[in-house]
């Protein structure tokens, strides 16, 4: 027994490691000229990535993590949708016939966008798949039981704006379904290594440090600070940077804030960048034990102030359970905390399109007796 029981033990370590250092999901570390522009990065302090302030990245008491475990993976009924949220779906053909006049914003759940903006379609962390993680059994999946449309109907996309690589903005997956009909990829620095062992051509991959520009056609591109972390594995702890985004065109402005807890950066890239037509702030999948990292919705709120925005778009919900919080408190929570702000917030369903300075969804959708959807137009 004892002989079985070493044997089933050694399979498991053994495919373990297998797992963790031969499966592609897990991506690869910088090497060459990319190593290089991350050792001279200012932000590239004793080995790693380093926030602007002081930050715990993970469980600060870890005599809680069993019964934290044992909550995650329990099934409470008020964590996950018990019944099918509504998912509008989009045409193609509607998607190529954008006029190059309006910018639009579609949520496809979570921090995965299509942005229409100057004629061009910009997918902002597309995370497509079903389940945010390295292998299905490692994770829930999504909430909807589907997007608003197929990446293989999606048309040629002119660029893909990545945050940081966690596996919920960041997909093995949708990379490589994405990567050859994608024009461009703008990333944090390190990041480029993942998407080139994945199989992306080198020349399409654009990394920037905190605070550098890009220009794509006439958008401005600025990968500005977050207050987060980074790694795919157990030992690549914030070797990437992580980035919140500044999306500059003709004549709108947005942020994308990727994920990230409350910091003061959030003013400082307001009185720099501001004022923004829409502020793309995370939401959701928040705890006291790792409030560093991600913000409660009123902090989200009071980020959307610092940073100018004109409307709030709460995004990191809606899609995918990775907190221990009800999957309604983000929205509900955000929602309230605007009104008492003055905040005039967007909350479209999942496929349902804003369009900047016109149409900004309000509709409560999350509500099991879906209410009609209110438009405001501006």
């Amino acid at each position: 027994m004892m002989l079985i029981l070493g044997s089933l033990i050694g399979v498991l370590v053994l495919s373990g490691f297998l797992f963790l250092n031969f499966s592609p999901q897990f991506g690869q570390g910088a090497k060459g000229l990319r190593l290089q522009q991350i050792k001279s990065s200012e932000n590239y302090k004793e080995g790693k990535f380093q926030n602007t302030v002081p930050t715990a990245s993970g469980i600060q008491d870890w005599s809680e993590v069993p019964g934290m475990m044992y909550k995650f993976f329990k099934v409470e009924p008020d964590q996950r949708p018990n019944w099918d949220i509504p998912v509008e779906l989009l045409d193609s053909m509607e998607i190529e016939l954008t006029k190059p006049t309006e910018s639009k914003l579609t949520w496809f759940g979570h921090s995965a966008f299509l942005l229409e903006m100057d004629g061009e379609k910009i997918l902002l962390d597309p995370m497509l798949g079903d389940v945010p993680a390295p292998a299905p059994f490692l994770g829930g999946k999504r909430f909807s039981k589907t997007l608003p449309i197929d990446i293989e109907k999606l048309p040629r996309i002119d660029a893909i704006i990545i945050s940081h690589d966690h596996y919920d903005h960041l997909d093995y997956g949708s990379i490589q379904k994405l990567k050859n009909k994608t024009k461009k990829f703008y990333v944090p620095l390190g990041v480029g290594a993942h998407l080139e062992i994945w199989g992306v051509d080198p020349s399409k991959i654009t990394e920037l440090d905190w605070w550098e520009e890009s220009m794509h056609k006439h958008i401005k591109l600025v990968a500005t600070p977050a207050r987060h972390f980074s790694g795919r594995g157990l030992t690549d702890g914030n070797q990437t940077l992580w980035a919140s985004w500044v999306i500059q065109g003709r004549g709108d402005k947005i942020f994308f804030g990727g994920d990230g807890g409350y910091f003061e950066g959030f003013k400082e890239i307001g009185e720099k960048y501001g004022p923004f037509d829409l502020a793309m702030l995370e939401c959701g999948q928040y705890n006291e034990n790792w409030a560093d990292i991600h913000m409660i919705p009123e902090e989200t709120a009071q980020a959307c102030l610092d940073v100018k925005g004109k409307t709030l778009m709460p995004m990191h919900w809606g899609a995918f359970k990775l907190a221990l919080h009800s999957w309604t408190d983000p929205i509900e929570r955000v929602t309230k905390a605007a009104e008492e702000l003055n905040i005039n917030i967007t909350t479209p369903k999942i496929g349902e399109t804003v369009v900047l300075k016109k149409h900004f969804p309000k509709g409560q959708w999350w509500k099991k007796k879906v209410n009609e959807d209110v438009i405001v137009n501006l």
